[in-house]
């Protein structure tokens, strides 16, 4: 799994949604989901990651996650510490 530029690819989603309480991550509707997109490595994802957040700051009870998919993918490589 490489990148165009042969740099190995760290896959990460960003998605996010409101969720029904401060204190858990149940989510309210989960065909609201905002699925942002899935990003090359974490720094990409973190920017992504950080408009959304921004965006939706007014809303105390929306929440955004960055999903480390490479370690789902491959749970044995111990790359991409983040």
């Amino acid at each position: 799994m490489t990148d165009s530029g042969g740099k190995k690819q760290l896959l990460h989603l960003v998605f996010g949604g409101e969720l029904e309480s401060l204190e858990g991550i149940q989510f309210r509707d989960l065909r609201d989901l905002d699925i942002v997109g899935i990003f090359p490595d974490y720094a990409t994802a973190l920017t992504a990651w950080k408009a959304k957040a921004q965006q939706t700051v007014d809303n105390a009870h929306m929440r955004y996650f960055i999903v480390h998919m490479h370690r789902l993918l491959d749970p044995q490589d111990t790359t991409g510490s983040k």
